[in-house]
């Protein structure tokens, strides 16, 4: 076994491999780039050492030869990429090997095998295993692509042959639109692969996502089930769970042993997944599914496997990567019970999903759940990465309770300092479908507007939130009370843009009449019973303020601000005449230009910040006046790009 490891990673990846390297009393290096210099991976390893000259990715965790000088430096035997960055290059497998240093995962000729969609799939079909109907070949000609997408039949995918994680990837629903899918499709591809190349395959209409982990040792593999992960938004993943649900034996046989040929067609070694898409509109059936992609690494869904399993997929890793066959054989392994994981991220759902950020002013997790989470309360969630702020992970005897202990936990979550997608996690947790099994890739789009509807704002939460503002949840009479001269006050807040005033009367250290002038009919009553307060029946919910933000943290976290009333923003309906950055981020295009009549809606640049690409809109029609941008400039959060005309 190795004495010391380096993690070519960050986040919680890197945070969960330290995690197990530590019980297994294998020492760990972390890197770090600028922008992570306090943050927690550095922290939790036993070194650290600074990595590039800025905090972009490719300056930083991108850099294979810094990294390898440093294992190197650092008396470190071998390196865990964990997932992205570099743990599907086979030229950093190479280099790695070529400085004495062992990877721990699959050889170069295995990722590079899997690397390029097209090539795969054509192995795969060599190898016995089913796949899907298309397009997987070296032609990268318009023309030439769009009378494939006919042959093959509309609707189709367009997908990255390098890509992963949605980007690189478009449906079309028609030939019409094709062009321009292909266009877009091989732009973001660029931008997150350098490659632009493609692969056209039939889209299945009712299509679930189960993919099987696999391991091997080279020699020979297991696989350790399967996991669902049909519940996606725009081809990324939000909550899976092991195993999938309507799930046959006869099925199970089918995938698992179609997810052993794959991997063991490469000589595979380490931990992988093998995805298939699988028809669902008639149930599960062995001749339903059919081989998607490989991925050559750890994947991010991985905790519901060890949940089910009691295997600790990391701790695989190191004992294979070090030498040894593999720890357990097939008929070894069993599934107990049921798991879930949730994603949770800094994101605005009422925008769009936009990726947020912001500095993390409080965290906590129930008990009840396994928290994965690369950030800590006063950590800052950067535009340089993936806003990710944990998993959420879950474990019951039967898919109906682990379910209910998903819910459990999401509405347990609490979360300062950003704007999150909790609120939509539990809608997913609660939607009557999803409850039943009845699950596909088209779900959440389905259901968007009831999923992604506002939590219900209470004259109750009002009121909590008035007392955390003006001081008096931990009031003692004993200490001062009597500074209150009139007993009454008021304060200003405001809810999603709404503000609104609450007023209260003081009666005594153990009771408040709250009241809200607007609203002459509402009436809260705080009673503190047995040292805890009591509003209208309900228990006071937790809380947290920093600066002027305060969250409640009921319906999933509400935000509300404290208002100066005699400094209102004059402009807070936002200003229609100004196409604003709304994140830090790198403008890759510019499509407007002085004089241009455009239209509410007309795309007017592209913003690419967070790993994805976001479309900048005209928010009325108008003529462009000026355009403040051009393709490259790295801008700030709020920086104008586009002036329309006065309207």
């Amino acid at each position: 076994m190795f004495d010391k490891i380096l993690i070519a990673n960050r986040g919680e990846i890197a945070c969960r491999v330290m995690e197990t390297a530590r019980t297994m009393g294998v020492k760990t290096v972390a890197v770090y780039s600028d922008a992570d210099r306090e943050a927690k991976h550095v922290a939790m390893a036993d070194e650290a050492c600074h990595i590039g000259h800025g905090p972009a990715p490719a300056d930083s965790y991108l850099l294979r030869d810094e990294i390898i000088a440093m294992a190197k430096a650092t008396g470190a035997q071998a390196i865990h990429p964990g997932y992205g960055f570099l743990s599907e290059n086979p030229e950093f497998v190479d280099a790695v090997e070529a400085a004495g240093l062992t990877f721990i995962g699959p050889s170069a000729d295995a990722i590079r095998k899997m690397g390029l969609k097209d090539a795969a799939k054509a192995l795969m079909e060599e190898a016995g295993v089913p796949v899907v109907p298309g397009y997987h070949g070296a032609n990268q000609d318009a023309g030439f692509l769009a009378e494939e997408a006919g042959k093959i039949g509309y609707p189709v995918l367009i997908k990255a042959v390098a890509g992963g994680g949605g980007k690189g990837m478009r449906l079309v629903e028609k030939s019409a639109e094709f062009e321009d899918a292909l266009r877009s499709a091989q732009g973001e591809a660029t931008t997150a692969f350098g490659n632009p190349d493609v692969l056209i395959e039939k889209y299945i209409q009712q299509p679930r996502h189960i993919e099987v982990q696999v391991f091997g040792d080279g020699t020979h593999t297991v696989h350790l089930f399967e996991r669902d992960c049909s519940l996606q938004r725009r081809h990324q993943k939000v909550i899976e769970e092991a195993p999938a649900p309507g799930m046959t034996a006869e099925m199970r046989e089918a995938m698992g042993h179609a997810g052993v040929r794959a991997a063991e067609a490469i000589g595979y070694k380490g931990a992988g997944t093998v995805e298939f898409i699988v028809d669902g509109s008639e149930g599960l059936r062995p001749d339903g599914f059919w081989f998607m992609e490989m991925n050559t690494r750890l994947q991010v869904e991985h905790p519901v496997t060890e949940a089910i399993t009691g295997i600790d997929l990391v701790e695989w890793q190191l004992r294979v990567a070090s030498g040894e066959t593999l720890p357990a054989q097939q008929g070894e392994l069993s599934i107990s019970g049921h798991a879930f994981e949730a994603r949770l991220y800094a994101e605005d759902v009422p925008k769009g999903f936009l990726p947020a950020t912001g500095t993390l002013t409080h965290l906590e997790f129930p008990p009840n759940c396994r928290a994965d989470s690369g950030v800590r309360a006063g950590d800052t969630i950067s535009p340089w990465y993936d806003p990710m702020i944990s998993k959420v992970i879950v474990h019951g005897p039967t898919r109906e309770v682990a379910l209910s202990r998903l819910s459990q936990a999401l509405a347990a979550t609490e979360v300062g300092g950003t704007v999150t997608n909790l609120a939509f996690l539990g809608a997913l947790a609660a939607h009557d479908g999803f409850a039943a099994g009845d699950v596909d890739t088209g779900l959440i789009a389905r259901d968007l507007d009831r999923l992604t509807q506002a939590p219900e704002v209470s004259f109750e939460h009002r009121a909590a939130a008035g007392m955390q503002a003006l001081g008096l949840v931990d009031l003692d009479w004993h200490a001062g009370f009597t500074l209150w001269s009139d007993l009454r006050r008021s304060v200003h807040l405001s809810y999603q843009g709404e503000v609104f005033e609450a007023t209260v009367e003081v009666d005594g250290a153990d009771r408040q009449i709250w009241e809200f002038p607007a609203s002459p009919e509402e009436q809260v009553c705080a009673n503190r019973i047995a040292g805890a307060w009591v509003l209208n029946g309900l228990s006071l919910p937790p809380m947290s303020q920093a600066d002027n933000v305060i969250t409640v943290y009921d319906g999933y976290g509400l935000q509300f601000e404290v208002v100066d009333p005699l400094d209102r923003d004059a402009t807070a309906g936002g200003d229609k005449n100004l196409i604003e950055a709304p994140m830090p981020g790198l403008v890759k295009a510019v499509f407007a230009e002085a004089g241009l009549a455009v239209k509410e809606g007309d795309r007017l640049a592209i913003l690419e910040a967070m790993k994805m690409e976001h479309s900048l809109l005209a928010a009325r029609d108008g003529v462009v006046a000026e355009v403040l941008a051009v393709d490259g400039d790295q801008v700030e959060a709020g920086a104008a790009l586009v002036r329309l005309e006065e309207d």
